[in-house]
């Protein structure tokens, strides 16, 4: 939760720019994923379905990895990210 605060407020204060690529990648890939889960679900077939789950699963938790290293590098850049701990 807190990267993805990093995250919202990258207009403010700017983020290191080899994250954003990445995390427009994994956001896409996600979003790739929802075609196939809801295709699979309407037609009922199993293997749509699985294919847009783990789509969408493994871009959201690498995305959510994305978050924490995006969190950790930033976390000293302004005295608000540094008392989000504490």
């Amino acid at each position: 939760m807190l990267g993805e605060r990093v995250w919202l407020k990258r207009k403010e204060i700017p983020i290191p720019q080899h994250y954003l690529r990445p995390i427009v990648v994994l956001n896409i890939v996600t979003a790739s994923g929802v075609p196939f889960f809801v295709w699979g679900l309407y037609a009922l077939e199993i293997w749509p379905t699985i294919l847009g789950t783990m789509l969408i699963y493994v871009g959201k938790m690498w995305f959510l990895d994305r978050m924490a290293w995006l969190y950790e590098d930033m976390k000293d850049a302004t005295p608000k990210y540094k008392s989000w701990l504490y």
